[in-house]
Formats: C-alpha cells, structure tokens, sequence
C-alpha cells in the first residue's frame, strides 16, 4: 500500500487542478497543496526533522494544518495534532509524554507558546515554529515558500509510524494512541465504505481537525478520492449554514451538540441544502429526540452515527439512514467496515440479546498501543481485541446502545444505573439545555444519581420537574435525587462530558 503522503501525490498526479483545500479567502489545488507540502518537508528538513521524529502540531482548523501535517508525514516523521488551546502545563506533557522535537503552532494561540519559556518544562526547550506570522517566532511557511517543491528523497512504508493522537482524557490524563500508515490508510478505506464516499466530494469540515474522526475518517479520507476540503476555523451555527449552501456541500460532520445548535437557528428552514448526500454525526451520544428533528429537517441526507473510539483509530459501529429511522437511541447495529464488534461480558463471552457487556473490538485500524505506555496498552489490548470501555446493550434485532462508560457507571441500592440512558430520557425535557448524570457518594445507598442541567436560555428548571418528567420512561431507582444547575456543563473539544471534573467538584 502507499503511504499517506503518496496517496495525496497520486491524488494531485491524478485531478492537479481540482480545488483541495478552501480556507477563508485562499484556496489550493491539489497540485499546489502537493508543491506547499514538498516545500515545507525540506524547510522542516533544514531544521533538523527526521523520519521517525515527533511533530507537535498546535494549529486550530486552517489551510496551514493540512501542509503541515502532510510535510511531516512525507518525511516519515510521527506527527502530534494536539488541542492548539491546550494550556502550557497540558502542552508540556504532550511534548514529555511524545518526545517531540519539535513544535509548529498557529498563530492564533502563539500566548500559550510564549507561556512556556519560563515554564521550566521540556516543552519550552524544544524548537517552535509559526505557521504564518507570530512576534518572536519564525514563520516557517514564508521560510518554506523559497525552497524547491521537488519531492524529497525520503523512504515510508505503510508499517512506519505515523500519528499520535490523545485520548480525549474523560476519564483522566490523556494517553497518546500510536498508529502506522496501513492503520490510518485503512481508516479511510473504511469510511469510504461506510458512507458510501464519491470521486471529488465536497466536505465542510467544523470539527476539529486534530480529533480522529475528522482527521482520520473525513480528511485523510477524503484526500484518497479527491475531495474538496472547505475548512472553517470555528463552529458558528449561522455560518456552518451559509457554508453548507453556498459551498454545495455533500459531506459534514458533525458533534451533537453541533447539531442541536443548527436545529435551533431559525434559517435552517429556509437554506437550500439540497447538495447534502451525509450527514455524520458521533464522538459522544445524541438524544433521540434530536436524532429525529436531524432527520425532520434535512429530508435529502443521509443521517448516519458513527460511534467509536480514537484508540480504534476510530473504529467501531455505525448506525445507517433507515437505521436511525427506526431506532434513534441506538448507537449502531453493524460493524465498521472490516471491523469486529462484540459484546462481552466479564468472562469475555458474547452477552445473550437483552444483555449489557463491554464493547470489544478489533480489526486494520486498531491502534499499535498507547505511546510509550505498555501497562495501559496491555490493559487495553488483549488477545489482539481492544477494550472500550464502553457499557453497551444489544437487542434481538442486533441494535447496540452504548449505555456508559465503565467508570461512569452508577451503583445505588445494588443496582446499576446507566448515565447515557439517564441522559437521553431527560435531554427531552423542553427547558433542559444540556445534562450530563453523575453519582455523589451516598451514605444510604452506596451512591446517589445526580443530574447537573444546563437550562435552555430563558427557561427555569426544578427538581420536581425533572423528576416527573423521567418517571414517564425511567424506573424510579433511575431517577435523580438531585439538581444542580449550572451556566455551562464541561465537554472537550469533541463534545464528550468530562465527568471526571464534574464529580470532582461535586465531590470536593
């Protein structure tokens, strides 16, 4: 197989002229998007990058983060897209944990790299470069523009190592997930199958570029077959809109919470987003009841959850159009393309239909292991199997749920309470703007089910109210026996809960 950064070659030989990458103003062939990569792989070779180094990337969403991850990945380096607004301290152990050596970073976040010069860590030691103009750094794209867009003679196979990416960290620090090119190639191979990727689509990517599903699935994805990537550096409802129309998108992903801003913005109504083949949604649950306005409102999309982890690169389960039509709750009924998929139960055995086990998957995309880290790598991996994590139900028809994370789960009276299951019952209440259910230790119990809302703007909430609403569909032991409002839940960048620090406060 070729590596990634020849698949983009092959892809510039084969459509030069096609428009690759739109970014605010700018746009670039694929021809130039293949010169710019070329120029900046020699520019990053002066500077000391070598095959199998680390490159931090800390860019936001922009034409520069795509020639700078693909400069690294042609010269065989493992590239580091981490979150450009990761404080100092976060940068530093991204750059410790890594062992980059060397940093290139937008300028838009340029405070947080002056921050670390007095910081005292590894991450203020090592070189850092400028993707466009930053004071006191280099830009090492101008610095690129005069050196030759000749490839550059550097040899990768598709077994080299290619990514890091960092967990998401809802349950802690983040670990980084190592994968080689045949992994990530094999990502895009099966997004392709699973959405059903044409020659020459056109995606409208929001998300952040650094998360695997957008990287792995939609970007380097899309390169294979020629997309055009319109890039947006930040997610504005009314702009994601204009965008899908005047662009004649086919393709978006998006988070829930992307979507549930886009149902409430009154122009929805009115846009012409007839282009739109997919609209992919995942990275953390979505209500029904918003899946079924998702699907109200774009009547000519395919609506489509993918849902997985990063350590699958990602890789799991995808629930089709006519599939979330019948069953919105669910989270997927088959596996990814060349995927397996079980449910298991503590023994390892495939849970019988109406049971709840552990996700556990395997297949091309799983990652090698977690970067320098063999104990949670042999944790995670077993016998070739990744372990999620993951609590899931599977039904008669073969539908599965994600229910929980197994250290989210709750244990009141004896029993266990699901916080996914919690969480959409409740997400329909009309003045419930975002939930996220907790446990708070309880001396009666063990623990007691917590419901922390974020209302809708103008809308009031009690407890009362909550609770009458979930008794309609929740068994009472389920319900919460507490309410505690605050301005804004916390999630990544990716639209998980962080309930780590949610029970932490809780807790404190």
């Amino acid at each position: 197989m070729p590596s990634l950064a020849q698949v983009l070659a092959r892809t510039a030989s084969r459509v030069p002229q096609r428009i690759a990458v739109e970014f605010g103003s700018g746009s670039m062939t694929y021809a130039e998007l293949d010169a710019s990569v070329n120029q900046l792989a020699r520019e990053l070779t002066d500077r000391g990058l070598a095959k199998g180094d680390r490159l931090l990337l800390l860019s936001g969403n922009s034409g520069a983060f795509v020639v700078a991850l693909y400069a690294g990945l042609r010269l065989g380096a493992i590239v580091v897209p981490v979150n450009p607004r990761s404080a100092p301290p976060e940068i530093d152990h991204f750059v410790t944990d890594s062992g980059a050596s060397l940093l290139l970073f937008g300028p838009e976040v340029v405070e947080n790299i002056q921050g670390l010069a007095g910081g005292g860590g590894r991450a203020g030691s090592i070189p850092a470069l400028a993707l466009g103009r930053a004071t006191g750094f280099d830009d090492v794209l101008a610095a690129a523009a005069v050196q030759s867009a000749e490839p550059i003679d550097v040899e990768v196979a598709e077994d080299d190592d290619a990514l890091i990416i960092y967990t998401s960290g809802t349950t802690g620090r983040p670990k980084g997930a190592l994968f080689d090119q045949h992994r990530i190639l094999w990502v895009g191979i099966n997004t392709a199958i699973g959405l059903g990727l044409h020659e020459g689509e056109r995606m409208l990517h929001v998300a952040p570029l650094y998360h695997s599903a957008a990287l792995n699935m939609l970007l380097i994805g899309g390169m294979m077959y020629g997309a055009t990537h319109v890039i947006l550096p930040r997610f504005d409802p009314e702009t994601v809109l204009e965008m899908l129309e005047r662009e004649r998108i086919t393709q978006f992903f998006g988070v829930p919470t992307m979507y549930t801003f886009l149902l409430r913005t009154p122009s929805i109504a009115t846009r012409d987003l007839s282009s739109l083949r997919v609209c992919l949604y995942g990275a953390a649950p979505m209500p029904a009841t918003t899946a079924e306005a998702l699907v109200a409102a774009l009547p000519g999309a395919s609506i489509i959850q993918a849902c997985g982890q990063t350590e699958g690169g990602p890789g799991g389960i995808l629930l089709q159009h006519d599939e979330v039509l019948a069953r919105p709750s669910a989270s997927g009924r088959s596996a990814i393309a060349n995927t397996e998929v079980h449910i298991v139960d503590l023994d390892g055995n495939d849970v019988a239909p109406g049971g709840v086990g552990e996700m556990i998957m395997r297949g091309e995309t799983m990652m090698k292991g977690y970067w320098g880290n063999p104990e949670a790598t042999a944790e995670t991996v077993r016998d070739g199997w990744v372990h999620t994590g993951d609590i899931a139900s599977i039904d008669e028809d073969g539908y599965i749920t994600l229910v929980d994370r197994l250290k989210d789960m709750i244990i009141t009276g004896g029993r266990n309470v699901y916080s996914v299951e919690v969480e959409s019952a409740l997400a329909g209440h009309p003045a419930v703007g975002d939930i996220a259910i907790v446990s708070r230790p309880n001396e009666e119990y063990g623990e007691s089910v917590v419901a922390v809302v974020t209302p809708r703007d103008g809308a009031t909430l009690t407890f009362e109210q909550l609770r009458e609403y979930g008794q309609q569909c929740l068994s009472s032991y389920k319900l919460p026996r507490e309410l505690i409002i605050i301005d804004e839940i916390p999630r990544n960048a990716s639209g998980k809960l962080l309930k780590h620090q949610i029970r932490a406060k809780l807790n404190a």
